[in-house]
This record gives structure tokens, sequence and C-alpha cells, in this order.
């Protein structure tokens, strides 16, 4: 893949066509998008005189972007749809289910929170061929489908309540090309070829991995992905499952060997050229920055998608999927974060809003423009904006399964607490049974 930055470029040009709420931001049956899947939604969706309301957490740019596909679903049906975003979205949105005023949807960043509405009876359940649907035409559908599972009160157990729509990819490693060639490295495809290239790498006279930390407040939370990302190539899904929920407590062998192999590469000296304190006290944004000096003071970085933003302006860089253990035989899980479209005041538009999901269109209208990725295997890949996001959309659709960042679903005194602080406790002591224990404490202290 090139080494591109997210650019934003459109595909084609700016249609003259009028929706209902804007302009159509790609005329009707030019390019090469799915048209047929949106002719065919519009002829089996007439919605005329009808409202949708949404609430969800897109502003500024974002909400341009989710207004310009929402155009499409007004257009194709008649329906008018008022989209409101807002950064205090969740506290919003909680304080509506017990006041009263929920939107027809929201779009919900968190399953946390998703799995709370729900079981408090704020969410309307989707429909058992919703659940086959993404199960078959998402990449690592299963997943999607367990991710957005939980107890419904208005079902009367165990339903799905959302459509995961607009994803994030964490399960990253970055580097610079230049270097990889000069120095005649190839991309690992396995965690044991990623060790065995660290290795080389150090034998070479080079630090193979830029690891920080630092983030203020929130310093500490680069290293709760590490252990993540670690977890799913050594663990099973349903053990992930159960070490997020706490049924396994952090002290499990299987949560300390997370850390530790985290640690073989964060506490190794030879690997990161720092101590573990100095790995603590660097800036996470800082830290990818030895890729780029000449000569390279690292090789790697592993970090999400957003990374990039941080990079020297001139950068030449690339990415490759962070690889799993082909010992463990746990497929290739991806690890990451993304929205998913809950109906809370159900009515016919809702539905027929998660009609509009499946289809290719709804995922390729965001995809062309910027800042979109998407599980869905029925889409043109040849539309992302630029190379870097068809990169990680490749990377999705051959992931065998997906996991949210774990951090983000724990209570926030463990997830954004403790779990952060324990590691970087760990990185100045060395014992990971101590910290994972230190861990645990803080989840008895709120059950």
């Amino acid at each position: 893949m090139k080494r591109t930055l997210y650019t934003g470029a459109a595909i084609v040009a700016l249609s003259a066509g009028i929706a209902h709420a804007q302009e159509l931001v790609f005329p009707v049956g030019e390019g090469e998008f799915n048209w047929d899947s949106y002719t065919a939604f519009a002829d089996s969706h007439d919605l005329s005189g009808e409202t949708l309301t949404v609430s969800g957490p897109w502003i500024g740019d974002d909400k341009d972007l989710v207004d310009s596909v929402i155009a499409y679903f007004e257009e194709a049906t008649g329906a008018e749809v008022e989209y409101s975003g807002s950064d205090s979205f969740e506290s919003e949105l909680r304080r509506a289910s017990q006041t009263g005023g929920l939107p027809n949807m929201a779009v919900i960043p968190q399953p946390g929170l998703l799995a709370d509405l729900a079981a408090s009876g704020d969410v309307a359940p989707l429909t058992e061929e919703d659940a086959n649907w993404i199960a078959e035409n998402y990449a690592a559908g299963p997943s999607w489908v367990d991710l957005a599972t939980s107890m419904n009160e208005q079902a009367g157990g165990e339903a799905l309540n959302g459509f995961f729509y607009k994803v994030d990819v964490k399960s990253l490693v970055w580097y610079s090309p230049a270097v990889f060639d000069e120095l005649g490295y190839e991309i690992p495809t396995t965690m044991e070829e990623l060790i065995a290239l660290s290795d080389q790498a150090v034998e070479d006279g080079f630090n193979p991995w830029c690891i920080g930390l630092g983030s203020g407040d929130a310093t500490g939370w680069p290293a709760t992905d590490w252990v993540e990302d670690i977890m799913l190539r050594t663990q099973p899904l349903s053990t992930y499952d159960a070490w997020v929920s706490n049924e396994m407590p952090f002290t499990d062998p299987a949560v300390v060997n997370a850390i530790e192999t985290f640690g073989s590469f964060a506490l190794n000296e030879e690997y990161t050229g720092m101590s573990g304190a100095e790995v603590v006290s660097t800036d996470f944004r800082d830290s990818p920055d030895g890729v780029f000096t000449l000569p390279p003071s690292c090789l790697m970085h592993r970090q999400a998608s957003f990374i990039p933003t941080f990079f020297p302006e001139d950068a030449d860089f690339d990415f490759f999927y962070f690889p799993s253990f082909e010992s463990e035989d746990l497929g290739n899980p991806v690890l990451g974060a993304g929205t998913v479209w809950a109906i809370t005041d159900d009515n016919d538009a809702a539905r027929a809003m998660i009609d509009f999901l499946k289809t290719p269109i709804s995922h390729e209208l965001w995809m062309a423009q910027s800042g979109f990725l998407t599980p869905h295997s029925g889409v043109n890949t040849e539309l992302y904006a630029d190379d870097t996001l068809k990169g990680m959309g490749e990377i999705l659709l051959s992931a065998t399964s997906f996991r949210f960042d774990a951090s983000d679903l724990m209570p926030s005194e463990v997830g954004a607490g403790a779990f952060w602080t324990g590691m970087v406790e760990y990185l100045r002591t060395g014992d990971a049974e101590g910290e994972a224990a230190s861990i645990q404490a803080a989840w008895d202290a709120i059950k």
C-alpha cells in the first residue's frame, strides 16, 4: 500500500441534484458505486411525510459527512431526517433515557452504553433476520453480532440491540518503508516473525520499537492497548470477554501472561533504547518520531489509525497488521472501536434506516470521502478515499474476529483508572502479578 495521509478527496465532482436536506455529493448512477443497492432500497421503501430523529457523537466535519450519507436515505425514501450531534452525547442520551425525549435512533460509540440502555428498556431489539444478515455480510460477522447483543428489557431476554457502522482499527504497526528497504527487512506475517525481526534489528544495531505511555492525566493508556491486542492473540474470544466483564479476574495467569508479553517489548532496553521509566515519561505523540530520523532511533511503532496526525509533515510511512501468534492458532483478531446505530424510539423510518445501513452504497458514500472504515464485505474497496484507508479496510475484511478496546468497556474506575496506572507502575516495577492484583482490587471495590 502507498503511504498517504487522509486527504478527504472526493472521487467525482459534486452533484447538482437536490436531496431533502442538502445536495447529493455524488450523482446517482455515476462512478463505481453500488447504485443497484441504492435503487433496490429506494424501490422498496416509501416513507414520504415521515420524520426520523437521530442523535450521535459526530460534530463538525463528521456531522457534514454523516449528513451527506443521510441525504441519500432522504432522497430514496421521501423521509426527513433530523440529525443532531454533540460532544456531550453520552450524558445527554443517558439524561434523555431518564426524563424522556429520546430520539428515534442513537449512534452510540460505546457497547457498554448500548447494553445499559437496552437493559433499561430504552432500545428496541433488532430482528433475527438482521443478526443473520450481519453474520453473513460483515467480515468476522459473528463478532459484530456478539458485540451488540445483550439483555434487552423490551425483548424479555438477550437480543441484538444495534447495527455497527463506521469502525476504527488499532491493531497496526507503523514503519518507514525506505528504512525497511535499506535494511532488507520483510513485513512479518506472524508474531513469531515480528519477534525475530525485532531481534534481527538489535543485532543490526537498531532499537526496533518506539513506545511511549505519556498522555498527561491519561498516561498509561497506550500500554492497555498493547495488553488487549496480546490477549486477543494468546486467548480465545470467550476468555477476552470474561476478562472484560471481570468474570475472569485480572490476576488470572492469562492476563498476567499478556502483561508480561507486553513487558517483553516495553521493558526490553535493547528493543526500546530506554528504561521502563523513560518509556512511561515519553509522550505517546512524540514516541514514533524516531522512525523518521536519520539514522532512525527506532523502527516500529504499534498504534491505532489516528497516529499519522502526529507524524512529521514529510514522513514517509506505511503500516502492517499487528500479527497473531501462528503457534496459538487463534486466527487474525482485530482490536478497535466503532459506532452502533440503535433504535431508541421505534418507528418505520428507523427500521428502514437499518435496512439502508445494510446496503453497500450507504458505506461507499462515506468511504469515498474521508475517515471511514467498514467490515461490509459487499463494498467496492477501490472507493476508499486514499490508500491508507484502503489498507486498513483490507485488514478489517481479513479479520477473523473483532473486539472492542477492553479498557473502554470496563468501568471508568478500572479501564480509565487502575488499568492505566497499573501499567505505568508495571514498567517501573516489572511486577506483573503485583500490578494485576492492584487492578483487581479496583474492580473489587466497585462490585
